[in-house]
């Protein structure tokens, strides 16, 4: 196992799911995708697992791999959790654009370099969109697709004004103290031990002692790049047939707190009858909310 200091939590998590078993073992691995640009990722590889395709993770804005690791120990799969471009020890792109369709190219030749076969793909806000745009890439070798609190409906100027304040609001902080106060006052979370490991990995100590986000987004204003897009008051609009060409193999998991209101999720149910909207306890970042009923969620879906 490389990068040791990086797995330290995963005892905490596995108690915090209440999983007794081995852990899986995990690796850090990096692609060189043909942009030049390398995307890092976390492969487990599972004693558990009972089925035959990886689960492959993307995260959401401002987010990493690592946000996911509580939910990997409960789903008991394979999985490939990756960092998606600009995020954890993923490359930043120099033009900043971070939006779905333009990052899926590299994730998609990441996915293609450590899994060989059909997949199944799960996706939270971002990363949800992301997943929605890679399915032309991927078409043939999906097995599912879920979307975590996330619709191609989502509109960022009008939904993501909380989220996009809190990632690049303030970028520097003293502590990672300070840190874990600022997550709790925007409602990401209660449970302070959670969200300190979250943020030590997330998080650099800079050379004068301060503490910043490791992600590009805190370098940028706001989730601009995240919204770009022809279509500037719908800008995912082009994500839904894509969506629709996988009928009922694609699945939303809604935050009862979330971002995907009761508006949003009859859009869904409208545009895609044949997808099911599950919904579960917590806010927008369900994977740190309820690990184990998500990771219950997405073995049922994969296993069906």
């Amino acid at each position: 196992m490389t990068h040791s200091s990086e797995f330290r939590f995963l005892h905490e998590h596995a108690e915090r799911v209440n999983r007794l078993a081995p852990l899986p073992k995990v690796e850090r691995k990096s692609v060189l995708a043909p942009s030049g640009r390398r995307v890092s990722a976390l492969v487990s590889n599972d004693p558990l697992a009972r089925g035959t395709e990886p689960v492959v993770f993307l995260h959401g804005a401002g987010l990493n791999a690592h946000t996911f690791d509580a939910t990997v120990l409960a789903l008991e799969e394979n999985t490939v959790s990756i960092d998606l471009p600009g995020h954890g020890r993923s490359d930043w792109r120099d033009d900043a654009d971070y939006s779905p369709t333009t990052v899926a190219a590299d994730v998609a030749a990441t996915i293609a370099s450590l899994t060989s076969g059909d997949v199944h793909l799960v996706g939270q806000s971002l990363g949800g969109l992301t997943a929605a745009a890679l399915i032309p890439l991927l078409h043939s070798r999906l097995r599912t697709v879920t979307l975590i609190d996330i619709t191609p409906g989502f509109d960022p100027a009008r939904d993501a004004t909380d989220v996009s304040h809190f990632i690049s609001g303030k970028r520097v902080f003293a502590s990672y103290d300070e840190m874990v106060d600022r997550a709790i006052a925007f409602g990401l979370g209660s449970d302070r031990a959670a969200l300190t490991r979250e943020i030590a990995l997330n998080a650099r100590e800079r050379s004068d002692g301060r503490v910043e986000w490791s992600h590009h987004f805190a370098q940028l204003d706001g989730l601009d790049a995240a919204a770009s897009g022809p279509e500037a008051q719908r800008p995912f609009e082009g994500l839904w047939q894509h969506l629709a060409s996988l009928g009922a193999r694609v699945t939303g998991v809604r935050g009862a707190a979330g971002l995907v209101t009761d508006q949003l999720q009859s859009e869904w149910r409208n545009r895609l009858p044949e997808a099911e909207m599950i919904t579960l306890q917590g806010g927008h970042n369900v994977q740190e909310a309820v690990p184990a009923q998500l990771g219950f969620c997405i073995r049922k879906i994969v296993l069906a």
